[in-house]
């Protein structure tokens, strides 16, 4: 498929598969379990395939969620994306992926440690632009741009931060893969494999669906803040060790 041997294909259902299933729980998480494993076997589909494929799983998250969605956050943080994606190519093409991937996973690494226990972020009309601003040049650099709305909405009711953060993945994956056409840096065949891939992709969040209503309102917090701070940590060794 595409030149990828059978075995790739399987070891990228299976990520796509576990990322869905952690995103479909929490909010976010597919980019954290499926981007370093496609860094690994298929290096040249990062991160137009992630992107193709986040917005798949954010439209599925929207169809079954879409009444929660904090629309008001996101016509402040919506502008700012579109600022950052522009950003966010120029980014790609004048730093070298080590130098993009230690900034972004610093920074959220930052970020997390602030609003664990000392720092609550206000969700209002400064704090969002600067979270969509940031998400779009670390989500069209590296394909990881959950982080900063996540961070930003991690106090809200989970019915609210996943359909919020999924209406702001389709937005973004749109704008991050049409800057990165307009910068002549986007390949469509990659497409074709995240169709075939879609499936894989689909049961992990069916899987997820029922585990929702197990999962205790007082861990989601947490967990948002473990999914981010092991999505920097894996950004960061990824870009140290590439």
């Amino acid at each position: 498929m595409l030149g990828l041997s059978v075995g790739v294909v399987v070891t990228l259902a299976l990520a796509l598969a576990v990322g869905a299933v952690v995103q479909g729980t929490v909010g976010l998480g597919l980019g954290l379990v499926a981007a370093p494993v496609a860094a690994l076997v298929a290096p040249p589909a990062v991160p137009e395939l992630l992107l193709w494929l986040a917005l798949v799983m954010a439209g599925a998250t929207l169809l079954q969620e879409r009444h929660g969605v904090h629309w008001e956050g996101l016509l402040w943080a919506l502008p700012a994306r579109v600022v950052g994606t522009a950003l966010g190519v120029l980014v790609v093409a004048a730093l070298t992926p080590r130098e993009i991937g230690v900034a972004v996973a610093v920074m959220v690494l930052l970020a997390v440690g602030l609003t664990a226990r000392t720092v609550e972020v206000p969700v209002n009309r400064l704090s969002l632009p600067v979270a969509g601003l940031v998400s779009g040049v670390s989500g069209t650099a590296t394909s990881i741009g959950g982080p900063p709305i996540a961070l930003l909405y991690q106090h809200r009711a989970p019915d609210v931060v996943r359909p919020t953060l999924a209406a702001f993945f389709v937005v973004g994956a749109a704008l991050s893969l049409v800057g990165l056409g307009l910068g002549g840096q986007l390949h469509l065949h990659f497409l074709w494999l995240a169709i075939a891939l879609s499936p894989a992709l689909l049961l992990g969040f069916a899987a997820a669906v029922p585990l929702r209503a197990r999962l205790p309102v007082e861990v989601v917090r947490p967990a948002i803040l473990a999914v981010c701070a092991a999505s920097a940590l894996v950004l960061l060794v990824r870009s140290l060790l590439g």
